[in-house]
């Protein structure tokens, strides 16, 4: 028996209304966000916040033995990342490709 994909299809599950269907889906689905989120602990900052109040302390490491900033990206990476020489310093491995 060939089988017309475009008819509507009607089913007993049709006849249920939006608000018994809202009431299946369970509320994990739902939008609501937990605020007791574990990968943002310290919730979340609206873009354009204003944070000129903030102070942040910051420590800052000197250059180490084995590392080198790369001319070409600016990055501090360590010394087995080096690819070639310039008159200017090192250029790491993923620049020079």
């Amino acid at each position: 028996m060939a089988t017309d994909y475009d008819a509507p299809r009607k089913t007993e599950d049709d006849t249920d209304s939006i608000e018994a269907l809202k009431e299946r889906v369970p509320d994990k689905l739902s939008g609501h966000v937990d605020g007791e989120d574990a990968d943002n602990p310290g919730g979340f900052e609206l873009a354009g916040a204003d944070l000129s109040d903030l102070e942040l302390d910051v420590v800052v490491l000197p250059p180490q033995d084995d590392e080198f900033t790369c001319v070409s990206c600016f990055l501090v990476k360590h010394r087995s990342q080096i690819d070639h020489e310039e008159k200017l310093g090192s250029v790491c491995i993923e620049c020079a490709s």
